[in-house]
């Protein structure tokens, strides 16, 4: 009997075994992503001239860390050359980046078995990325993935990740509930400036945690095809987020809504990239843009020395759209499309209805009202500003205000003075520094000299001194209450009393409080708490809904 029920259980569990091992090896192989063929001949019979911890040579490139805590990258030559000399001038920072980048994912994502799920989820989405990418930009990643650190080999090999970290922004974009990317841009020319040539302001506001943030690179690159040019981003990064070449054509990213992608297309920074090394117009980075296909929505700000003025390029996984700014002479760009095109879209419109990215539009439009021209101290002023509509106090860190202290890096550009200013930490608060690519890339060594002359613009020592010291005691003190729930342990009140005193205008603070006082079956003041908190300025509707089912589930406890 025994053997006849076996016999019957293999019947029907070998064909089932068969088609999972069929389906093991055809992922295996699926996934499976085909490295370039790189000439390194050359190359690797140098090596790279250490002359302190900030200071790095190899053959005409160089990396090393400015007295305001940004790296500064000189490249140039092949995409092999530019890689490798990329790789082997930053392994240190790029091991840094990454696992900064891991740790974040890990916070957000603590289970192992989800994490592992999405590996080969992610894999197998991004298993025809190369085909997507410009071979001399395939190539360039490979050189630098030679450098990588083989201990995050779990996570896929050198090359596989490192072309695969190139998505990772665009995956971001999609998902929006995580509150990774929510980025600012504006500009202003003809009369609106007051020298009236174009001035572009931006905010990066991509997050994935405070140190992958402290490493900020920027590269000069001189390939050998296409236009000099600059970009500001992370060691390990060959795509653009932020960048200006020498014909004064600048681009930055900003996110718009996207349905979670299911298959890899060109990652949008490898687009940018492609558009700040060959254009030269808006018309034709235009081109660039349409030729290429994305796999999440995203919106390109573009600056023209030659047009003078800005445009958009609206670009979803089948629509390309270029959005000028018709007879104005300012242009603003949040998180959501602008176009008669794209935006009634359902998606647009839910973007609109559900988060920050119409309001704070409006937040910069109200900043451009207040003036009559504007120079690079007033854009500067922007970005600092931390407040809501009309300078209300919304809590710092909202995701309403232009300055949500969660920036990347701030950057401004003067395409016409092929000049552009970035910013030192903390965030936005710290002295922009200015860059001159005319003069850098006729004399890259200029760098080493760190001369920045009078055209520094100063940090801002009032928020320093004040909003700023209230942010990191706020910081501190909701890590401390964020373990003590999770930890199921106690905090004394004077600790919950100096968290609600140093950020009492934002929802989260009372939330938080909240969360601590259920977790202690303080019911009734966790709800006194959640509805403090639903009288403040929210950003978003999901935080809105999510903050109403805890009331709810608070009172339909108390009936019962």
């Amino acid at each position: 009997m025994f053997s006849r029920v076996l016999k019957i259980l293999l019947k029907l569990l070998l064909p089932i075994l068969g088609i999972a091992v069929l389906f093991s090896i055809y992922f295996y192989f699926a996934v499976q992503i085909e490295a370039p063929i790189l000439d390194l001949k050359q190359l690797k019979s140098s090596e790279r001239t250490k002359l302190n911890d900030s200071t790095f040579l190899f053959k005409q490139n160089f990396l090393r860390k400015n007295s305001y805590g940004i790296w500064e990258m000189y490249l140039q030559g092949s995409p092999e050359e530019i890689g490798y000399s990329h790789g082997i001038l930053s392994q240190e920072l790029m091991f840094i980046q990454e696992e900064a980048f891991v740790k974040q994912i890990k916070k957000m994502i603590p289970s192992e078995k989800y994490l592992k799920f999405l590996k080969y989820v992610t894999s197998f989405m991004n298993r025809n990325l190369p085909d997507y990418i410009p071979l001399e930009y395939q190539k360039e990643i490979k050189a630098v993935s030679l450098f990588a650190d083989d201990s995050f080999d779990f996570i896929g090999d050198n090359y596989e990740r490192q072309l695969n970290y190139h998505a990772a922004h665009d995956i971001g974009h999609a998902m929006q509930n995580l509150n990774l990317v929510a980025c600012t841009a504006f500009s202003v020319w003809d009369s609106l400036s007051v020298d009236s040539t174009l001035l572009i302001g931006r905010n990066f506001d991509f997050y994935v945690g405070d140190k992958f943030a402290e490493n900020k690179v920027l590269m000069f690159i001189s390939p050998d095809s296409g236009y000099n040019f600059v970009s500001l981003s992370w060691s390990g990064m060959s795509g653009v987020v932020s960048g200006m070449n020498n014909q004064g054509l600048s681009i930055t990213l900003n996110a718009a809504k996207s349905e979670i992608p299911f298959t890899a297309k060109t990652p949008v920074s490898i687009i940018a990239r492609e558009i700040v090394q060959y254009a030269s117009t808006i018309d034709e980075a235009y081109s660039i843009a349409k030729k290429r296909a994305s796999f999440v929505a995203e919106t390109f700000f573009i600056g023209s020395s030659e047009d003078g003025q800005t445009a958009i390029i609206e670009k979803t996984p089948d629509t390309t759209i270029l959005f000028r700014a018709g007879t104005k002479t300012e242009q603003i760009l949040t998180n959501h499309f602008q176009s008669p095109v794209l935006f009634n879209e359902k998606l647009n419109q839910e973007n609109l209805r559900e988060n920050a990215t119409g309001l704070r539009f409006e937040r910069v439009e109200e900043l451009l009202n207040t003036k009559t021209s504007f120079d690079l101290n007033d854009f500067v002023s922007f970005l600092r500003n931390p407040y809501g509509a009309e300078n209300k106090s919304i809590g710092l860190g909202n995701e309403l205000a232009l300055n949500q202290f969660i920036a990347h890096h701030s950057i401004l550009f003067k395409p016409e003075q092929k000049k552009l200013w970035i910013s030192t930490k903390p965030f936005q608060l710290g002295a922009y520094l200015p860059y001159s690519l005319e003069e850098i890339f006729k004399n890259p060594s200029m760098l080493m000299d760190e001369n920045f002359g009078q055209e520094v613009i100063a940090p801002d020592t009032l928020q320093l001194s004040t909003t700023y010291k209230s942010f990191l005691s706020y910081k501190k003190l909701r890590k401390k209450i964020e373990f003590a729930i999770e930890k199921n342990s106690t905090v004394n009140s004077e600790v919950l009393e100096s968290f609600t005193g140093v950020n009492p205008n934002f929802f989260y603070t009372w939330e938080l409080i909240g969360d601590y006082y259920v977790n202690f079956g303080q019911i009734d003041s966790a709800y006194q708490s959640y509805q403090k908190a639903l009288l403040l300025e929210i950003p978003n509707l999901y935080e809105r809904e999510h903050l109403e089912r805890k009331c709810t589930a608070i009172a339909v406890n108390e009936k019962k």
